[in-house]
């Protein structure tokens, strides 16, 4: 089942809200052992657990605007960058726009983790000779590779290889069929 890109935004975005919305129940509790080491601490924003004698505790306290902010803008990321394969219209190489957002979060990523390798597979459908399609599959996984570095990844993070008409994602010779295989997917590392 393949879920829409809008689907999975929103999915993300609810899934933080939820998170986000999590707070304490307003309870104070008193400075007590509870049979272990761990000790909680109340306060007027939530409360804090502590684990030992360093001083240093978790948090549950409400989060600031700019926090939630933060956490809808990574959810929204990572729901781009959980789609890695990019589609051509017949015989172009030409991204297309509704592509560009979710390959400029792919470049970020790259950008942020340098160690982070792909490899950009190039794909066609079965119209034309084979030297034609792994011509194209290459041409179409450059213009992937020269997009992402032109947004902030580099070369050195990316491998491209075209593999043609020779790995179908959907065999048969419907519009349908023939559209699925003209593509570029990104296989992280």
């Amino acid at each position: 089942m393949k879920l829409s890109f809008s689907t999975k935004v929103f999915a993300m975005v609810l899934s933080a809200g939820l998170v986000a919305g999590c707070s304490s129940t307003g309870e104070n509790m008193e400075d007590e052992v509870y049979g272990s080491d761990v000790q909680a601490v109340g306060g007027d924003d939530g409360s804090t657990v502590y684990g030992g004698d360093d001083g240093d505790g978790v948090s549950s306290g409400v989060l600031s605007d700019e926090e939630r902010q933060a956490a809808r803008e990574q959810a929204e990321q990572q729901a781009l960058r959980d789609i890695t394969t990019f589609y051509f219209d017949f015989d172009t190489s030409e991204i297309k726009q509704e592509a560009r957002d979710v390959l400029v979060a792919h470049a970020r990523y790259l950008a942020d983790n340098p160690r982070q390798q792909v490899r950009l597979e190039g794909h066609a459908d079965d119209r034309g000779t084979k030297e034609y399609n792994l011509a194209l599959g290459e041409r179409r996984a450059n213009a992937i590779q020269r997009f992402l570095i032109v947004n902030g990844a580099s070369r050195g993070q990316m491998e491209t290889v075209s593999y043609g008409e020779e790995k179908p994602a959907v065999r048969g010779t419907s519009d349908s069929a023939r559209a699925q295989n003209r593509r570029v997917e990104l296989i992280f590392q």
